[in-house]
């Protein structure tokens, strides 16, 4: 028997946890490193749970009257991103690049929502312009990953 594979009862060859793989991008990488999954490695995707913290913050001195939809909105925008980083990674190069262009799509959708929180006077320019840095700098790690998968 291989060092980091196991047998099933049905003589299946099974991966042992924390045996190194080959991942979709190339890279050589743990199936779960330190308890955790290959995507939570992901800069993007850290940076996409840093955004979500900021988009929670920033919704709790929202009116009231926005709680079902704009500030909702936003939170589930903001999660998004880091939803379709996290189940992209599980699949295939193309799956992957399908759920990235997905996650980028919530990114400009993030903008857009700023930009009406701005509008509406729920946020002042210093919070909508560190909104429109935290897109920016998504957008741009998204690109690349994208770009990686060719």
């Amino acid at each position: 028997m291989k060092f980091g594979v196991m047998r099933s009862a049905f003589g299946e060859e099974k991966r042992k946890f924390g045996e190194i793989r080959k991942s979709e991008v190339g890279t050589e990488e743990r199936e779960m490193d330190e308890g955790k999954f290959d995507f939570e490695n992901l800069r993007v995707y850290q940076r996409a749970l840093e955004y979500v913290d900021f988009v929670y913050e920033i919704t709790k001195d929202f009116p009231k009257t926005e709680v079902f939809s704009l500030t909702d909105q936003f939170k589930r925008a903001s999660i998004s991103i880091c939803l379709n980083i996290a189940e992209g990674s599980g699949g295939s190069k193309g799956e992957f690049n399908q759920f990235l262009k997905i996650a980028r799509r919530s990114i400009r959708e993030c903008v857009a929502i700023t930009d009406i929180s701005s509008r509406r006077k729920f946020i002042d320019d210093n919070v909508r312009q560190q909104s429109r840095i935290f897109c920016s700098d998504l957008s741009k790690m998204v690109n690349g990953l994208i770009k990686s998968l060719k």
